[in-house]
């Protein structure tokens, strides 16, 4: 099965790091489409002092360093970057430099079709540079798209990362004034704009995501796109989550089996006190968490860290949205006198997301954790984090190794412009890439009842589990108020059943899923069910071949 995603524009370290996860664990093929912000991307054996002709800043764009082959070259707005994550047979033995030979013309003729069927007709390849040219026979010869790829080695399968970057409509000043493309001075760059077809991104990614899984998809193929943001791409707009009272959308009354049972019992209380005598704020309260009384009195609760005010105003989230407050320097300590008061084995963080600082807030999770550690050596610490806005903040905390490293995409690719729009799909898988990269074990967590359909459900875990995630949670959106996302299904208890069999074929360790199913919802059992069952990450990636652009 070949699996295509459209995913917007994503920084290209992001989706460096989704590709690299891809490639180490992934069990089937994907394809990633997407656009980058501005960005020089260069391998190992670059002339930088003689290709690269500006000072990336000055021009807002980055220089990132990676592990394809190949000279400088550049990606933004405009052009079409392919990803496939493929496993290829390995027919010619070695190091299958055939093999790498025979995939680079399989690229490039999947960009020769799609270029045919657009309306460029004189496209192909040029002798002794990978890509793809208009005219190559002739004396205006003139590259289209960039090819640069990397083989990985095995004895019957290699996995491929990096791609193609197809110019539809792109600012060639970048590769004509700021750079030599390829390290190739005497060959001029152009586009489709430039060959005067006037196609949209939209329509450019229809026809190539058709070729592609017509060549790479024996097995089938499915396409989940995240929603298209741009009103030029020649999409028909996207379908809007109707919020608020005037806008409410029929659904059958609340089920039984989401009416849980709160009972104020004598552990409750405890709970409740030992949280007001330290001034600690937990998501349980916050959220409208309808486990409270379940987990409290068996004397756990999931601490809410950097305040109880959220930057971000997520379509289905109660969290105050109000400015927030500085962090509270004393909080780890409290946070860790909590957890030893109560007894704790399995201790989860989770916290608002704090836009407002400059790692997003990631310093002082990693503080809690340490001290956590300090007050309970034996107990485990989970922690439930923002995206740190895709930065090196993000760090922090990997640094600081919690147990387990949690951290939701909270609903299916079509639907996250809707439900959060201040976050992103691609950033997401990033965060998890990453934190599995660290060797940590990786949760994450999403919804139904939005609107999502069974195949785009079926999608996400497919990508949860490529990326290395270990476990995760499934349980049914609730709205908190009717100025909130509504609620358009209430899947049964035998559906997320259902759902976790499939995550669990899948790969993932453990499926926690249940319509009162919340992100630190059964962590500690969810955890101890995982234990053991998620194979070590590779030191680094095994050594592939690579193929310049």
């Amino acid at each position: 099965m070949l699996e295509v995603r459209w995913l917007g524009r994503v920084p290209y370290r992001e989706a460096l790091a989704v590709q690299r996860a891809l490639f180490a664990h992934g069990r089937r093929d994907h394809l990633l489409l997407l656009e980058h912000p501005h960005v020089f991307t260069h391998g190992p054996g670059a002339d930088l002092a003689t290709n690269l002709r500006c000072d990336p800043p000055s021009v807002g764009a980055e220089l990132v360093a990676t592990d394809r082959g190949g000279d400088v070259t550049y990606h933004g707005p405009g052009q079409l970057v392919g990803y496939p994550i493929l496993s290829r047979p390995a027919k010619h033995g070695g190091d299958g430099p055939a093999d790498v030979r025979a995939y680079v013309c399989e690229v490039e003729g999947l960009v020769i079709d799609a270029l045919a069927r657009l309306g460029v007709r004189d496209a192909g390849r040029l002798d002794g540079h990978p890509g793809v040219w208009v005219e190559p026979a002739g004396p205006r010869a003139r590259k289209i798209c960039a090819i640069g790829v990397r083989v990985g080695r095995g004895s019957t399968s290699r996995r491929t990362m990096h791609g193609f970057a197809l110019n539809v409509d792109p600012d060639l000043a970048y590769m004509r004034e700021h750079i030599v493309p390829c390290g190739i001075a005497d060959r001029p760059v152009t586009s489709l704009a430039e060959e005067g077809v006037r196609a949209t991104m939209r329509e450019v990614v229809d026809v190539v995501a058709a070729l592609a899984a017509e060549r790479w998809g024996a097995d089938g193929a499915r396409r989940d796109d995240v929603a298209w943001a741009d009103p030029s791409s020649g999409a028909a707009a996207e379908p809007r989550l109707a919020r608020g009272r005037r806008a409410e959308v029929p659904v059958e009354r609340k089920p039984e089996w989401l009416r849980p049972r709160v009972e104020i019992s004598d552990a409750v209380l405890a709970t409740r006190r030992t949280v007001r005598e330290l001034g600690l704020v937990t998501v349980c309260e916050e959220a409208g968490c309808p486990n409270l009384s379940e987990c409290w009195a068996d004397g756990t609760a999931t601490f809410m860290v950097l305040g109880e005010r959220c930057t971000r105003a997520c379509g289905f989230c109660l969290v105050d949205t109000r400015a927030p407050l500085a962090p509270d320097a004393d909080e780890p300590r409290r946070v860790a006198e909590a957890a030893r008061r109560m007894g704790l084995a399995h201790v989860v963080l989770t916290m608002v997301a704090r836009d407002d600082l400059t790692d997003g807030g990631m310093a002082h999770v990693a503080a809690c954790v340490r001290e956590v550690r300090r007050a309970l050596p034996g107990a485990r610490v989970e922690t439930l984090v923002s995206d740190a806005r895709g930065g090196e903040g993000l760090g922090a905390i990997l640094e600081a190794r919690p147990d387990v490293l949690a951290h939701n995409v909270e609903t299916v690719p079509r639907l996250q412009r809707e439900v959060r729009p201040s976050a992103g799909y691609a950033r997401s898988l990033a965060v998890l890439a990453r934190a599995r990269a660290a060797g940590l074990v990786t949760k994450s967590g999403f919804m139904l009842g939005l609107g999502e359909r069974p195949g785009e459900v079926e999608a996400t875990l497919v990508d949860l589990a490529s990326v290395g995630v270990s476990i995760v949670t499934i349980g049914q959106y609730l709205r908190p108020t009717a100025a909130h996302l509504p609620v358009r299904s209430w899947p049964t208890p035998e559906e997320y059943a259902r759902w976790a069999r499939v995550g669990e074929s899948l790969g993932i360790a453990h499926v926690e899923a249940s319509p009162l199913t919340r992100s630190s919802y059964h962590a500690r059992a969810a955890h101890d069910a995982a234990a053991g069952l998620v194979p070590a990450v590779p030191v680094a990636l095994r050594a592939g071949a690579l193929v310049p652009s």
